[in-house]
């Protein structure tokens, strides 16, 4: 079963195609990858998904319901694309408990769940008495990610999660998102610049050039070299 959908999808600015996608199917469960140079539109395509911005033509589907039609895929889906998906006068626990209320869970849930990012928080996040938009821009990043765990959602779509984290991080959450995906109810969708990160966390692979789709590869152990090559020219 299909759960993300994009049908004869496309963004457009004044004269500038930013998106144009005939038809991309991301399969329930798969952990997916998207990949592109700057302005290749992969920011464009998770707002589109999220009903952040409108498309010019076409539609995206989320579990079958049409995203800019109705709200009933917010219930299980979750994402985090930057900063200004947090609220900077909360502290992380705040935060946290907010997203909890939305998603249905008390608070002795959030902090069960929360119990378990210790190593990815590395105890720079709980107990700090500070508000978000006093953290760096990887702890709030940190905070981001695992907020968008909360409540078993089925979609989680993250947007360049490898960017301001430390090594450490990044492979902390390389485990985190590869343990997800082994629950094949949820369905991932990450971007990011980083073609070895993505390699290693996802099944399969797009690239986006110029907003359209110019290769879609099942992760082996060429994809890297494959990649590399293709964006090496």
């Amino acid at each position: 079963m299909n759960m993300i959908k994009a049908e004869n999808l496309t963004k457009t600015y004044g004269d500038q195609t930013v998106l144009n996608l005939d038809s991309l199917d991301i399969p329930k469960g798969q952990s997916f990858g998207l990949v592109g140079n700057n302005g290749a539109g992969k920011t464009t395509f998770f707002s589109l998904l999220l009903d952040l911005i409108q498309p010019s033509s076409g539609k995206v589907l989320n579990n079958e319901i049409e995203v800019s039609k109705s709200e009933d895929w917010k219930p299980f889906t979750s994402a985090f694309i930057d900063e200004t998906f947090l609220i900077g006068y909360l502290t992380p626990e705040e935060y946290f408990y907010f997203i909890g209320e939305l998603r249905g869970r008390n608070k002795a849930d959030v902090d069960a769940m929360l119990a378990q990012f210790e190593d990815f928080f590395h105890g720079e996040i709980l107990g700090q008495k500070k508000y978000l938009r006093d953290l760096s821009k990887g702890n709030q990043k940190k905070v981001g990610i695992v907020a968008s765990f909360i409540g078993d959602p089925e979609v989680i779509i993250l947007d360049e999660p490898f960017a301001n984290l430390d090594p450490t991080t990044q492979i902390r959450l390389k485990a985190l998102i590869r343990e997800l995906a082994q629950n094949k109810d949820v369905t991932i969708l990450v971007s990011s610049h980083d073609l070895m990160h993505v390699t290693e966390v996802c099944e399969r692979i797009v690239v986006l050039n110029k907003g359209e789709v110019v290769r879609d590869i099942a992760t082996s152990a060429e994809t890297l070299k494959e990649l590399e090559r293709f964006f090496g020219g």
